[in-house]
């Protein structure tokens, strides 16, 4: 199944800015949440690539799953105090997470016949 969304280049984009974001904000970066924006955008990164060169479905999932991990990370990881990484964290997440979705959702439309 060949099939590219422009929500794949979008979370490309934000799998590398979510990986240099720690040093692009200047705060935070020797932090957990930093080691784990580092983790998490190397994967959304990959994923996002592969997406992009050979679709399947399991890569949306997987990118679904990396978007919901960034939007509650910053709770796991114990942070109590809000910071500009934070909260770049939880955003970035909200969008990765809703372009997945939105990816999945038009993905599983291909197979459906048009209504004439």
């Amino acid at each position: 199944m060949k099939k590219q969304h422009w929500q794949d280049w979008v979370n490309l984009f934000l799998g590398i800015w979510v990986l240099v974001s720690p040093w692009a904000i200047g705060r935070d970066a020797g932090s957990a949440l930093a080691s784990n924006a580092c983790i998490v955008g190397v994967a959304v990164t990959a994923v996002a690539l592969g997406a992009l060169i050979a679709f399947r479905l399991w890569e949306e999932w997987v990118t679904l799953v990396l978007g919901l991990w960034l939007l509650v990370s910053p709770w796991f990881l114990g942070f109590t105090v809000v910071s500009a990484l934070a909260w770049n964290t939880v955003v970035i997440g909200i969008i990765v997470t809703v372009c997945a979705a939105w990816a999945l959702t038009n993905a599983q439309d291909v197979g459906k016949p048009v209504a004439k």
